[in-house]
Order: C-alpha cells, then structure tokens, then sequence
C-alpha cells in the first residue's frame, strides 16, 4: 500500500487565528508531501511494500532508519490534521473526561502535564496523550517516534518541530501548544481513537 498525502479536512485558512493559512500550506503541501514521496520511494523493494502505515511504523522501526523517519511522520501527520478542528478544543467529551479524571488526575491537570510534554521535548519531536495496558498515559518522542513502537495507542498527538509553529509562534513553543489544546483539538475525533483503542 503507498502512502498517499490526504487532504486537509478543512480550508487553509480555517484554523486561524491559532494556526495561519501559510503555516498549513508549508505544513500540508511541502513537509508532509515530502515525507508521503520520500517514504513511498523508499518502500519500493523493501519488505514492507504493500503494508499498512501502522504496519510500516511498527516493521521499520530500528530496522530501517529512514524509512522510519518518513513513515512515521506520514502517521502521525495523517492523524495530526484530524486532531484539529475550527472552534476545536471546548468540553471533552464525558466518557473520556472521566478517564482522563481516573488516569491523569483532572481535565486540567491533563493539559498541563501535556503542555509541559510538549514544552520538554528537547528539539524536534511530539506530545501525546496514549493508551496502554488499558490506561491513558502522557508520552513524548523525538522526531518522527510515536507511541506505536511502544506499546501504546495515540489518541491525540500535537507536532513540536518548528515548521509546525515557527511562522505563527515564532520561539514561543508554550503559546502554540496552549493554543492547540485550548482553541484547536477535535475531542470528537480523540474520542473516537480512544474507543478504538480501548477494544
């Protein structure tokens, strides 16, 4: 199966304040792109041609570094569009409230602990809210590492490379991922991987 570059669920446009057209068009177009042609160019011929993106994450992962790299991206970008909504962010659906009540101690507590995963992550990377083993857990990865190759499910996923912020936000990481978590995330979608995971 090869990787194809989706489009966005929303116009370029649609996310602003908190996430500007031109930081979407260099985002989607240019850096995404990139991982889609890179990634299918180096599965031709490799063992893992004709699998799943999970399947491809999972397969490469220590094995390939490159491929990797680009697959893994790919994954976390097809999802990352999903995440964000126009008017996201609000009330969290109430099955999932009260698991990120029972597991991370509260609503609020869960965005700063999350916030603070993103803040952390030295260089280029991702903050993530993941289940496993049947709990919601906050994890962070460098690059293009997601929780897959560790056991977990992602849910939520917010992207800390700099070409995801750096034209809005410049160096200011906090303001950016308080912005995604308070005014950009889809809950409903959240939801979604969230009982998909949990079956």
């Amino acid at each position: 199966m090869t990787f194809t570059l989706p489009d966005l669920p929303y116009a370029y446009d649609a996310l602003q304040p908190y996430m500007s057209k031109e930081t979407l068009e260099f985002h989607h177009d240019k850096h995404h792109a990139a991982y889609v042609n890179t990634g299918n160019n180096l599965l031709k011929g490799s063992e893992l041609e004709g699998k799943s993106v999970e399947e491809v994450v999972k397969g490469s992962y220590g094995k390939n570094q490159p491929l990797f790299n680009n697959a893994g991206q790919h994954y976390n970008h097809i999802h990352f569009w999903q995440w964000m909504k126009p008017k996201g962010g609000g009330a969290i659906p109430g099955s999932l409230e009260r698991k990120i009540k029972e597991d991370l101690g509260g609503t609020e507590k869960f965005k700063e602990d999350f916030i603070q995963a993103g803040v952390t992550q030295f260089g280029s990377g991702w903050c993530w809210l993941a289940v496993k083993d049947g709990k919601l857990t906050i994890m962070k990865t460098p690059n293009g590492e997601n929780p897959l190759v560790h056991g977990a499910k992602p849910i939520l996923g917010c992207d800390v490379w700099e070409h995801s912020y750096y034209i809005d936000y410049r160096n200011r990481r906090p303001d950016y991922l308080k912005a995604f978590i308070e005014n950009l995330v889809n809950w409903e979608h959240v939801e979604k991987m969230y009982s998909e995971a949990s079956r």
